[in-house]
């Protein structure tokens, strides 16, 4: 990501996008909605999310390989083969511990929502 792209993106609730104690730093759920709009495919809307965590990586001076865990919320379980092929090719040799949470929906109508935890480097 240049980091003349890095924006990251304003809570629009009463919770902070991001909060560091000590060297980890607590990545709020995101969903891929940029401008209200909602991409129109799962692939899309994987990428946001993972866009967005960067973002807010960087922000707090860390990269992908920082994560230490991360819970992935999806709306459809069958999706999770395509979820977890985008997700790999973003963390690529990194395995961060995970969660997969089956949801019935998420806010929006969006079909995935991620959030992480990371450390300090």
């Amino acid at each position: 990501m240049n980091k003349n792209e890095i924006k990251v993106p304003p809570a629009n609730g009463h919770y902070s996008q991001s909060v560091s104690h000590g060297d980890l730093v607590f990545i709020s759920g995101q969903l891929p909605i940029k401008d209200g709009i909602v991409p129109s495919t799962l692939a899309e809307e994987v990428r946001s999310v993972l866009r967005k965590i960067e973002a807010i990586l960087i922000a707090n001076g860390c990269v992908r390989s920082d994560v230490l865990q991360s819970r992935v919320y999806i709306v459809g379980i069958e999706k999770w083969s395509e979820v977890n092929e985008i997700y790999a090719d973003f963390f690529g040799n990194h395995k961060p511990a995970r969660a997969i949470v089956p949801v019935s929906e998420l806010h929006f109508g969006c079909s995935i929502e991620i959030e992480a935890i990371a450390r300090k480097t």
